[in-house]
């Protein structure tokens, strides 16, 4: 490299390997040509921000020597002079710097957070115990890495001078390639506070983050717990620098103190991160709690991405004047904390609308502690809990009837409330608004009787007093002012042929003083007429003699009409049923007319002829199928089979026009196509479009063959000694579906001994399995041909059970 130029580290991405204008150096940094004016100035940024860095590491360290200067004059008693000498002395004896010496003499002063975790990281590196005065520098920079950056934070002007300390001073040497510092707000949102490592346009697109977007913070705000993830890639969860470093790892930590998360901190590594050891965890946490000491005394107001200015946060006064100025009850509650860790919420002050659920007065409330006046607060209503919650991460609770009645342990309470929780600054705004359970009640009650049209009463005997509810003067049509009926009138407001059923109503309440309920028309003076039913119950003296009478009326006449209309629907429908029995009687006995369940055999020469019907097994479902076995006068024999689409008298009435038409066709000597192609006409035009499937054959007794054709119907079943076949499927549609069709025909050569079946779909068909595997099963049944025509076809009916309520026909056919 020549003189003029020099490595620049590029400020965007510290350690990062790149290529400037002249391409990579050769330790990976970036280069820029000083020549340039655009070079020269980039080298004098970078030459600045070394010099100030390294200015800032010096005031760091002078810092914390002075801070151990100090210790020492008041543990020695002596002067800062003597002071300084000692701690140099000390320091060239242990053969270490004087601000690591420094740095040991403020740990085992302090005892804080920061000494237990350098002890901690010390001891687990030298296997336990005290750590040696000479240990090497690398084990003792932990110690010196963490109070640098405590001391960096702690003299820093606003959170991002806090960003830039910890990750100049901790986070780089454990890897880091960046920091972000989030503050949580009290709508849930979350801000970008301060941050290292990232560029500015990252920094300014991750500004602000809106409530319920779920982010790596917003889990570790949410959940209240360190997140450490290997890669952001493999969570999905967006983050900030996310397209910078997509497999790198992040840890997120609360940053909190006295139970409350004030905001988290999140740092970057470059690559996947593995388990880390307890050591670090610590050391992250601990670098966690500084930003919440600085979040806790700064909120910031971002105007822009450049301005940031110191609020103080509300305290409890501010928020008691709130909480006075509310008309709902309300409670302040400030947190009460035992060395560091929150314990518990002081109930700071109640405003003047707020009542105890106990019943006790605000000034016992007031001062208390939170479970100590409400102890079961933490128990099944979780109230506590939330409160805490709230406090934590300052997203504020709302929630409807909360039920308080265990709030208080053995106080009897039906009392329920609207939850309100906010965080104001450093304290908690609790509102409820309980809600009287007795009026709760009340309403309910007179919603109930709106709804229910109930009218309730009560009448004092002795003295004729009539109390009335409102609902029962709207059931009478009357007006308050027209005053309430007494029972003994009762028969004057009902119609005239009620008056023995209200007779019979008084006489069992008054003489048998037993409770009593009655049925009548009322009639009301807007000349409605009502249904009403009327209950009522005495109320007995010392004496055994009724002294009030109580009760209620309720409008019945929705029922009522509801009544009549079932029992005009029953008849109505015990009078279809009656006819719907009627026509499937009829429809049956023409279907049986037609075709018997049994047949006398066919008498044909050189041929065994069977046919079996067997009906659906729900006789409400009469169906259209039908066979026919007929020899003809040309010698011929016909055989057929069909299926009318449907149920019921229509289906059975077209069975008859097909399956006769059929017969009157045959006799012309035309083949099965010309049969099926005349049938069809038929079907269309003269039977009301009726559609229909079925497979017609002549049979040949000189020749043994079979002349066959199918109009949409499943093809016959050829057995032959051990094996049984499908004959093929021929073109044809089902009949009725268009005015003309021709149909294809085709020939079968049978044989001695052949046997063939003719069917309709009942036999195969099954809702559990497809036609293929039924067609399977059909085959294999009928290989195993018993000795007769009638056995095997009494075989496949045994074993071809139908589940789709459809009828089953077949025809078989065996070669003498």
């Amino acid at each position: 490299m020549s003189p003029s130029e020099q490595h620049i580290e590029h400020p965007e991405h510290p350690g990062d390997a790149g290529a400037g204008p002249d391409g990579p150096s050769p330790d990976g940094q970036h280069t820029l040509d000083v020549s340039y004016p655009v070079g020269k100035l980039a080298a004098t940024v970078e030459r600045l921000r070394q010099e100030v860095r390294a200015a800032q590491a010096e005031a760091d360290g002078r810092a914390l020597i002075e801070l151990a200067k100090g210790i020492l004059v008041e543990r020695l008693g002596c002067g800062p002079a003597q002071a300084a000498r000692q701690l140099a002395e000390l320091a060239d004896q242990a053969k270490v710097t004087p601000l690591e010496l420094a740095v040991d003499v403020i740990n085992q002063s302090a005892r804080d957070r920061l000494s237990e975790v350098t002890g901690a990281f010390l001891a687990g590196a030298q296997g336990g115990g005290s750590p040696p005065a000479d240990r090497p520098e690398a084990e003792r920079a932990p110690a010196v890495r963490l109070r640098e950056a405590e001391s960096g934070a702690l003299a820093a002007p606003d959170t991002q001078a806090v960003a830039d300390s910890l990750f100049h001073h901790a986070l780089t040497p454990l890897g880091a390639v960046a920091v972000a510092i989030w503050t949580a707000r009290s709508d849930g949102s979350l801000t970008l506070a301060g941050s290292a490592g990232f560029t500015p346009a990252e920094a300014g697109r991750w500004h602000y983050v809106p409530p319920g977007v779920k982010t790596v913070a917003r889990t570790c705000l949410t959940e209240r717990a360190g997140q450490w993830i290997g890669s952001l890639s493999a969570t999905g969860l967006p983050s900030i620098g996310q397209h910078h470093h997509p497999d790198g790892g992040r840890a997120a930590l609360p940053a909190g103190t006295g139970g409350r998360v004030h905001g988290v901190l999140e740092v970057v590594w470059a690559t996947p991160l593995p388990p880390q050891s307890p050591q670090v965890v610590r050391q992250v946490e601990a670098l966690a709690e500084l930003c919440a000491h600085t979040l806790e005394t700064y909120a910031f107001v971002h105007d822009d991405e450049n301005a940031s200015e110191p609020r103080v946060l509300p305290d409890a006064a501010e928020l008691v004047d709130l909480a006075d100025g509310l008309h709902d009850p309300a409670l302040v509650l400030v947190p009460y904390t035992l060395d560091g860790q929150l314990v518990d919420f002081r109930i700071h002050h109640v405003n003047s609308r707020f009542l105890d659920p106990a019943g006790r007065p605000r000034g016992l409330v007031s001062g208390a502690l939170l479970l100590e006046a409400y102890p079961m607060a933490a128990g099944e209503s979780e109230l506590f809990q939330r409160v805490e919650r709230v406090y934590a991460t300052g997203e504020p609770f709302r929630a409807q009837r909360m039920s308080l009645t265990a709030l208080v342990d053995q106080v009897p309470l039906a009392a329920v409330a609207d939850i309100s929780i906010s965080r104001h600054g450093g304290s908690v705004l609790l509102i409820w608004r309980i809600e009287d359970e007795t009026a709760r009640l009340a309403s309910l009650l007179q919603h109930a009787q709106r709804l229910g049209r109930i009218g309730g009463f009560e009448e004092n005997l002795l003295t004729g007093e009539i109390t009335w509810n409102g609902q029962l003067f709207s059931l009478y049509g009357r007006s308050p002012a027209s005053g309430p009926v007494p029972l003994e009138e009762l028969a004057a407001h009902a119609h005239p042929d009620d008056a023995v059923a209200i007779g019979r109503f008084l006489r069992t309440l008054l003489h048998h003083r037993r409770a009593a309920s009655a049925a009548f028309r009322l009639q009301r003076p807007d000349e409605v007429t009502r249904h009403i039913r009327v209950v009522a119950e005495p109320v007995l003296d010392a004496d055994g003699r009724p002294f009030v009478v109580r009760g209620a009326y309720q409008d019945i006449s929705a029922q009522h009409w509801t009544e009549v209309a079932l029992a005009a629907t029953r008849d109505q429908l015990a009078h279809s049923e009656q006819q719907a029995t009627e026509r499937n009687r009829l429809t049956l006995q023409l279907q049986h007319a037609i075709m018997p369940p049994t047949h006398v055999p066919l008498k044909a020469p050189g041929l065994d002829v069977a046919v079996r019907y067997r009906p659906a097994e729900t006789e409400q479902l009469v169906g259209g199928d039908w066979y026919d076995a007929v020899v003809l006068p040309s010698g011929l024999v016909l055989l057929c089979v069909g299926d009318v689409a449907g149920h019921g008298i229509e289906a059975a009435t077209s069975m008859v026009v097909l399956r006769n038409a059929l017969r009157g066709l045959a006799v012309t000597g035309a083949g099965p196509g010309q049969l099926l192609s005349w049938l069809n006409s038929v079907a269309h035009h003269l039977s009301g479009s009726i559609t229909a499937t079925a497979v017609c054959g002549l049979y040949d007794p000189d020749t043994r063959t079979l002349r066959w054709a199918r109009a949409g119907h499943l093809p016959p079943v050829l057995v032959r000694d051990t094996e049984a076949v499908s004959l093929p499927l021929l073109k044809g549609l089902l009949l009725g579906a268009v005015p003309e069709v021709a149909y294809a025909e085709d020939e079968v050569q049978l044989a001695a001994e052949d046997t063939l079946l003719m069917y309709t779909d009942g036999l195969i068909e099954r809702r559990d399995r497809t036609m293929e595997e039924s067609m399977t099963q059909l085959l294999t049944t009928v290989r195993a041909a018993p000795c007769t025509l009638d056995q095997q076809l009494d075989r496949l009916l045994t074993y071809s059970r139908s589940d789709t309520d459809d009828d089953t026909c077949i025809i078989g056919i065996r070669v003498a």
